[in-house]
């Protein structure tokens, strides 16, 4: 890892002054730019040298020295602007974090800084780092979070967010942030392990993200005395004006299940709220096909529109994300220095651009594509490889007694109602929004059972592997369609599959551990679309079924949870009904 500890060798740094002085030439030579300068906040021409991943010199004067191998650009009719930079991914919802980086390089965001919580919970530490490791060699650049909890209830939590792992991932040169706080209400009540954490991550200079919707204002100084730098779970203007009151840096969202960000701007703009420099943007992590219109770009497009001024726009987006994150030396703008992450732009309205420079690669040119720019991973050699279930599910498995079931108020938040129907046949009628519902270990251990009301009304059977924790979510009306599901899933390796009248209508295969697809974004987005389609026809009418999915085991989202443990109680943190061992 020694190695790893500098973004440049010494060598390399010689090399960049050589080129200055005249004996090296630079590999890419960009002439007469219209660049975006932050520190002037203009809009201002100069010539750009870049020697391979890194900007080396921007200003007036032209390199003494030009070889036959730099390619020379004529940057007269084009605008350019720092490749963007979203600080809160979650790479793993189906797509896996290479597919995810190199889709969004394509918009403009060459910079991520991605959840851990994937990689916490099914790879071992080793495999997880050798990932972290091998990923800084793509055209894009990728941080990382230390989670502190599961955001659930699981049976080796103290194992898997032990002290030791926690600390090693703090410690990695790759981590920006510890965060985000699901679990802060453990904090407030006294969990001193958690602010243990908090404090080493503060001693490293790093940042840490909350995580508090709702937040009263004075449960927000709290977190802030304890240790919060950011929070992403702003909703109203209101909610972004007191956290701005009590020092938070605040991130503006626009994701599948919150996409806030235009209400946001409204409603800044009725308060009064001018100063842009403590506010950034992020996406959250949302499905898929929310993305075909765009990543980061499409909000600093809808910031635009939305009158906040251009320039703020796109700091929002690059200098500003940088600056909190104390790596402005390195990324969020075009300066001498920096890594060589830069976006072509064919108007300064149009953020979405033609042409992308990551770490000097061009990953877009012209508007197309450069194949081969994120060349492919073995995810065998990570143990990101398809799932191998050794047991069996039976019919036993899917009985269900249970005095009160699972109640969806939307897309992710639940709550217990009282069973009022005759549960003991093997098939539900599709007069009602009844299911039922399973939660089973992967390795067939424990499982849960109960009733599910508001996920379908005609759904016959569906079986998951992709959840919070890895484990086998089974929902449905007929048990015998059910078990068909679960094995079908079985033989893909992982994946989500849909069953009606003993016939497969649907599948999604996630042969990395059953909770990523292998696939490119693009045709991942068309198997999504297909899944949301044959779901919506069954009666799911709620926006993401992606994030039902993820977020019925969560247990930072109120108000009742099937996990590892059992049912559980969010509000008074109990276990209602445990799981039954198998």
């Amino acid at each position: 890892m020694l190695e790893q500890r500098y973004r440049w060798k010494n060598k390399n740094l010689r090399m960049h002054v050589s080129v200055l002085d005249g004996k090296t030439s630079p590999t890419i030579l960009l002439k007469n730019a219209l660049f975006l300068n932050q520190t002037f906040r203009q809009w201002m021409r100069a010539n750009i040298w870049i020697y391979d991943d890194r900007i080396v010199y921007v200003g007036e004067n032209l390199p003494a020295h030009l070889d036959e191998k730099c390619e020379i650009i004529d940057c007269t009719n084009e605008i350019l602007v720092p490749g963007y930079i979203e600080p809160h991914a979650h790479p793993f919802q189906l797509y896996n974090p290479l597919t995810f980086a190199a889709y969004a390089s394509q918009f403009g965001t060459t910079t991520l800084i991605n959840d851990n919580m994937a990689l916490i919970l099914n790879l071992k530490k080793r495999e997880a780092f050798s990932l972290l490791r091998d990923l800084r060699t793509i055209p894009s650049t990728m941080f990382w979070w230390c989670r502190f909890d599961s955001q659930t209830e699981i049976l080796n939590e103290e194992e898997k967010f032990s002290h030791s792992n926690i600390k090693s991932w703090l410690e990695h040169d790759a981590v920006l942030q510890g965060g985000e706080l699901t679990g802060w209400p453990k904090l407030l009540d006294g969990d001193d392990m958690m602010l243990h954490w908090i404090q080493e991550t503060k001693r490293m200079r790093k940042k840490i993200e909350g995580h508090f919707p709702g937040a009263s204002e004075k449960t927000l100084a709290k977190m802030m005395l304890l240790g919060a730098d950011c929070d992403h779970e702003a909703m109203t203007g209101e909610e972004v004006y007191s956290r701005l009151m009590q020092g938070y840096m605040v991130s503006l969202r626009y994701s599948s299940i919150r996409p806030d960000l235009p209400q946001l701007l409204d409603d800044m703009k009725r308060l009064g709220i001018e100063a842009y420099d403590r506010l950034l943007f992020n996406t959250d992590g949302s499905s898929s096909a929310f993305y075909e219109q765009g990543i980061t770009d499409h909000m600093i497009r809808m910031a635009i529109e939305k009158g906040v001024p251009i320039i703020d726009a796109y700091n929002m987006a690059t200098v500003n994300i940088a600056r909190y994150y104390n790596i402005d030396h390195l990324y969020g703008n075009i300066a001498t220095g920096r890594v060589a992450n830069i976006n072509f732009l064919s108007s300064i309205e149009n953020p979405t651009p033609v042409s992308v420079l990551a770490k000097g690669k061009w990953v877009k040119r012209d508007g197309v594509k450069v194949e081969e720019a994120y060349p492919g991973v073995d995810w065998k050699d990570y143990g990101l490889k398809p799932m191998e279930l050794d047991w069996e599910l039976s019919m036993d498995d899917l009985q269900y007694s249970m005095p009160f079931g699972i109640k969806m108020e939307n897309s992710v938040i639940t709550k217990p109602y009282s069973i009022s129907i005759d549960v003991s046949g093997d098939e539900l009628p599709p007069d009602h929004d009844e299911c039922f519902f399973t939660l089973i270990d992967r390795k067939g251990k424990w499982r849960i059972n109960t009733l599910l009301k508001g996920f379908a009304t005609k759904l016959s059977a569906l079986a998951s592997s992709f959840s919070n924790t890895g484990d086998i979510i089974l929902i449905g009306k007929n048990k015998q369609d059910m078990l068909h599901a679960f094995n079908r899933m079985k033989e893909l390796g992982g994946g989500i599959v849909v069953v009606e009248e003993d016939n497969v209508v649907c599948e999604l295969p996630l042969y990395l551990s059953g909770v990523m697809s292998d696939l490119p974004m693009e045709e991942l987005m068309q198997q999504e679309k297909g899944l949301f389609s044959v779901l919506k026809d069954r009666g799911y009418s709620f926006s993401d079924p992606i994030y039902s999915l993820l977020f019925f085991s969560s247990t930072h989202l109120p108000y009742i949870r099937i996990t590892q443990q059992g049912m559980y109680d969010v509000m008074n943190k109990t276990v209602l009904f445990p799981s039954i061992m198998r």
